[in-house]
């Protein structure tokens, strides 16, 4: 990829952020309370992150049958509609069970936070050298870690670990999007006393 690429979708990425510095401030805020009340009832999210898995499942598989029916000929559908009937039994038995869901899907966000943590490290130096990125770098690499860390204990880690790394992830998301915001509203207030 050119640095000229680069560069072009970094201005735009910085444009984007600049035209929504409110937004930007104000989600940083809610994912870091988020993170927070995670953190503080780690167990409960857990349980609460389960239950709506197992709730979007559940949503898909009907989605997914009705598909396979309107489909017209079973025979058209059978793959789709054999999706359905897996992904809405998963979910209901995530619904029904939820602290056994939450030691299963505990592998599902170690992946998760895995590949949050390169996106995070990734957009991180795409922000470089402006204020703020390295906030981003450190929530990728906080991010990373915490997904090897969940993967490392696991069955075990299962009970407490979604709710505490959960809400540890979002409390770095959220201090990076408070920073970046802050930072890029700063460099307005700059600019415009010029």
């Amino acid at each position: 990829m050119s640095t000229t690429v680069v560069e072009g979708a970094s201005a735009g990425l910085l444009a984007a952020l600049r035209a929504n510095i409110g937004w930007v401030i104000g989600v940083g805020w809610l994912v870091l309370i988020a993170g927070i009340l995670s953190v503080l009832a780690p167990l409960e999210s857990a349980i609460a992150i389960t239950i709506t898995v197992g709730v979007l499942l559940i949503i898909r598989g009907v989605s997914e049958l009705t598909l396979a029916f309107r489909a017209g000929a079973m025979s058209h559908g059978v793959l789709v509609g054999l999706t359905g009937v897996i992904a809405a039994l998963i979910g209901v038995l995530l619904v029904a069970q939820p602290l056994r869901g939450v030691v299963a899907i505990t592998l599902i966000v170690a992946a998760y936070f895995v590949a949050a943590g390169i996106v995070a490290i990734v957009f991180a130096f795409r922000l470089r050298p402006h204020s703020g990125w390295g906030w981003m770098l450190a929530n990728g690499v906080i991010t990373l870690v915490l997904g090897a860390l969940i993967w490392q204990q696991w069955p075990l880690s299962g009970t407490w670990a979604i709710g505490v790394l959960f809400g540890a992830q979002l409390i770095c998301s959220g201090i990076a999007l408070i920073t970046i915001g802050s930072a890029l509203k700063h460099g307005l207030k700059v600019a415009a006393a010029r």
